[in-house]
C-alpha cells in the first residue's frame, strides 16, 4: 500500500526521524534546480537508499501510480510545446519535438516523481508516532509566534496517513459501483466527467465520515491538544550526525 509504514529493521529505519524529515526537505529544494545529470544521479542514489531500507522497491514504484496521469500530460506539454531545435525522426508535418522540449519533459517530470518517490520512502521507514515525534522537536521554535508545536505535528502526521486510506476507499468505492454493474471504462470525455464527479462526491463523503470516526476514537483515548511527554526521546547518534554531514556536504556541491 502506498505510504505505508513497514516495520523492518535497517539503518534508514534507525535513523532519527529529524534527520529524514531534514533529508526530505533539502531534497526537494536541491531537486527544484537539478539538471539532466543530476536528476540520474539522485535517482541511483535513491535506489541506493531504497535498497538499504530493505523496502520493497515495487511498494515504492506503486505509490507513483496514482499520479502517473498527471505526469503523463504534463510530459507531453513540455514535449510539444516548448520551442528549440526540431528533432527531425520526431516531428510530423506541425507537430514537432524540440530537442530542447524532450530534455524539460525528462527533467521536470522526473523531479516531481523522485519528489513522491522520496516522500513515499520517507513514510515507508518512519513509523506515525515517530513523525510526530520529529515533526514536534522540529517546530518547537513556532512557540514564539504562540502555535503549538504537537498540534501542528498531529495534523500533519494524520495528513500523512490518509493517503493509505483514501487509496483503500477509492478501491472500495471502484469495487462496488463495478459490482452494482457500472462502467468504470466509459468512453468520450462527458463519460469520464460524470464518472469522476461519482467517484469524487462518494469518495469525500466516506473521508468525513472516517473523519468523525478518527475524532470519536481520539476523545474516547482521552486525547486532548497541547504539549505531553513520550516514552521515548529522540537523541542524535552517530549515524544521525554522519548522515547530516554527508547532506550538508551534498547540499554545498549542488549549490556551488
Amino acid at each position: 500500500m502506498p505510504f505505508q509504514y513497514y516495520p523492518l529493521d535497517s539503518p534508514v529505519h534507525r535513523l532519527d526521524p529529524r534527520v529524514k524529515i531534514i533529508a526530505v526537505l533539502l531534497v526537494s529544494i536541491l531537486l527544484l534546480k537539478a539538471s539532466l545529470p543530476s536528476l540520474a544521479a539522485a535517482t541511483v542514489g535513491f535506489v541506493f537508499i531504497s535498497w538499504a531500507s530493505r523496502t520493497p522497491l515495487t511498494a515504492v514504484l506503486k505509490s507513483l501510480k496514482p499520479v502517473l496521469p498527471f505526469f503523463i500530460c504534463l510530459f507531453i506539454l513540455y514535449l510539444f510545446f516548448t520551442p528549440g531545435s526540431p528533432l527531425p525522426y520526431l516531428s510530423f508535418g506541425p507537430v514537432q519535438v524540440t530537442q530542447e522540449g524532450l530534455t524539460m519533459a525528462i527533467t521536470q517530470v522526473g523531479k516531481f516523481l523522485l519528489l513522491v518517490a522520496a516522500a513515499s520512502l520517507f513514510t515507508m521507514t518512519t513509523s506515525p508516532i515517530e513523525i510526530t515525534t520529529g515533526l514536534e522537536r522540529l517546530l518547537r521554535p513556532l512557540k514564539v509566534f504562540g502555535l503549538s508545536s504537537h498540534d501542528l505535528a498531529m495534523m500533519i502526521s494524520l495528513a500523512f496517513r490518509f493517503i493509505p486510506q483514501f487509496v483503500i476507499e477509492l478501491n472500495s468505492i471502484r469495487q462496488a459501483q463495478q459490482a452494482r454493474g457500472a462502467d468504470l471504462n466509459e468512453s468520450g470525455i462527458a463519460g469520464k466527467i460524470r464518472l469522476m464527479a461519482g467517484l469524487a462526491s462518494t469518495l469525500t463523503s466516506n473521508m468525513f465520515r472516517r473523519s468523525d470516526q478518527l475524532i470519536d476514537a481520539m476523545e474516547a483515548r482521552g486525547y486532548h491538544p497541547g504539549p505531553r511527554t513520550y516514552l521515548n526521546n529522540l537523541c542524535f547518534r552517530r549515524s544521525d550526525y554522519g548522515v547530516l554531514a554527508a547532506l550538508t556536504v551534498i547540499a554545498v556541491a549542488v549549490w556551488l
